[in-house]
């Protein structure tokens, strides 16, 4: 039993540290105050977002970058995102919208949208994002800015992430205490071994010329967590590619509620762990069972340093990722349990090979 107990603190201090390197290293994206000119390819695929589209579009217009288009890949919606996106560029000619094609055998429905908007992209930057984000002013320079500066490839960001509800609060956190209590960000770019990478697709933006070079997404067609996928494929070809925080430039809101949150998050969890359960149920044994164990000893002082580690974590990941550091603290508890059902939900799904999105298999 001493040696789980060991094995447990072992695993929360290496946690600890990782998340101390984050915040001291902070990973966000610095906003510039250089204008630059060069055309960017705004590429958004949508299926079903009438409730989310016109808000990224009027963010884009709004916004101070001037030299862009946008193309709008409508996939197989069955709502009005179609007819809003195509009145809504009737207003600016920067914005267009095309109904995708039936998808093709061996392709997952985003891949191919982004691999067909890319083939009609006129820009020397290709951004990427999804139809639930906002975007405001600075990023798009501030992006060019770090492509040059870092002479990238992709640079991927993870957005700040809008949450209304409870149920939101008590799944959508996740996405960052994951990411940031368990990879350095700065060693993506840092370290060229395929191995240590990271990426959202919620902000790809790339440089065309070698995006159209490597055909990203048609290496990816079939691949459920694509963006990762793009980030080890464009480091294993010798190109640089970086992952920041977004600094509050770009805003998602994922999520409107708990069972969403649940399902979505599940449809894809176990990639991160390259679909292997057992190494998934450990990862899960040391970080919710593990506290259970400790506290099964009433040791005062390994409750208190334990608890410690904890909330010096949640607070740090937290201010990293601009959410709400009492909320985050306190729902700890209910973000694990959260968890616990994401995961039941994945390895249900992943053995079954039900997993669906949109209304579609994945």
């Amino acid at each position: 039993m001493i040696y789980i107990i060991y094995l447990v603190f072992f695993f929360m201090i290496l946690r600890f540290v990782v998340t101390l390197f984050n915040f001291v290293s902070d990973p966000q994206l610095r906003r510039v105050n250089r204008q630059y000119n060069q055309l960017v390819s705004v590429l958004i695929p949508a299926r079903n977002e009438e409730g989310n589209i016109i808000d990224l579009l009027n963010s884009i217009k709004n916004q101070d970058y001037t030299e862009y288009e946008v193309i709008v890949y409508d996939d197989g919606s069955t709502d009005n995102t179609y007819t809003l996106c195509l009145d809504f560029s009737k207003t600016d000619r920067r914005f267009s919208v095309i109904k995708g094609n039936d998808l093709p055998q061996g392709w997952l429905g985003k891949n191919h949208a982004c691999h067909q908007m890319a083939t009609l992209a006129k820009g020397e930057y290709l951004l990427f994002l999804d139809a639930d984000e906002k975007i405001y002013d600075g990023l798009i320079n501030s992006a060019i800015h770090r492509m040059l500066l870092n002479r990238l490839s992709l640079l991927s960001l993870f957005a700040n992430q809008t949450m209304q509800t409870l149920g939101e609060w008590s799944v959508v956190p996740l996405m960052h205490f994951i990411l940031l209590n368990l990879l350095p960000l700065r060693l993506v770019f840092l370290i060229k071994n395929t191995s240590v990478a990271a990426a959202s697709g919620q902000f790809m933006f790339f440089n065309a010329t070698e995006y159209k070079k490597h055909q990203w997404h048609k290496k990816v067609k079939n691949k459920v967590v694509e963006d990762v996928e793009i980030m080890r494929l464009v480091k294993s070809t010798g190109l640089n590619g970086e992952a920041l925080l977004a600094n509050g430039m770009v805003t998602c809101r994922m999520y409107k509620n708990f069972t969403e949150g649940i399902n979505g998050f599940s449809k894809n969890f176990l990639a991160a762990f390259n679909y292997s359960i057992p190494g998934f149920l450990v990862f899960l044994f040391l970080l919710i069972g593990g506290p259970f164990l400790v506290a099964f000893t009433t040791d005062p002082s390994l409750l208190f340093f334990m608890i410690g580690l904890i909330i010096l974590t949640r607070i740090m990941i937290s201010l990293m990722a601009g959410q709400n550091v009492f909320y985050n603290v306190v729902l700890h508890p209910l973000q694990m349990l959260g968890l616990v059902l994401i995961s039941v939900f994945a390895i249900q799904r992943h053995l079954t090979k039900s997993n669906t999105w949109k209304g579609r298999r994945v």
